[in-house]
């Protein structure tokens, strides 16, 4: 598994996860994006909605009908009831995520602790890949 901590700081976290989004279906995925707050699930979802007439990125909540065949589920745990094999932790809590391929932790500078807390945690994992980005100049650049 492919573990990434992405620390955000030039953009809004939706707009971090309609870029992802949109990479991780191109290429024949699905995505889990997971948010405890309802409130922030609710904007993250009029982003994908509202990335433009030709490139919408189509989601729904994990408790609405018909979550199985989202290409992109928002949920408040890491469950993939849509059969995603990548998830985005985009309120910055990392949690166990089991059976992905890859987990997307976004951070904002204020949880660094947080995030530098769950890398150290996870170190020395057999089967584990761990990256970090952050942003410069409006780019992501790899770390570590």
């Amino acid at each position: 598994m492919k573990l990434d901590f992405w620390q955000v700081t030039d953009d809004p976290v939706e707009k971090v996860v309609a870029l992802i989004a949109r990479r991780v279906l191109g290429e024949g995925e699905r995505v889990l994006v997971v948010a405890a707050d309802t409130e922030q699930r609710a904007a993250i979802a009029r982003a994908l909605w509202e990335a433009g007439p030709e490139s919408f990125l189509a989601n729904g909540e994990a408790d609405s009908p018909g979550a199985d065949r989202q290409p992109i589920l928002l949920a408040p745990e890491p469950d993939p009831a849509n059969g995603a094999s990548h998830v985005i932790l985009a309120d910055g809590t990392f949690r166990e995520c089991t059976g992905f391929a890859r987990v997307f932790l976004l951070f904002p500078p204020d949880l660094a602790p947080a995030a530098r807390q769950a890398w150290r945690a996870v170190d020395g994992r057999e089967g584990l890949e761990r990256a970090y980005f952050a942003q410069e100049a409006g780019r992501w650049v790899k770390k570590g």
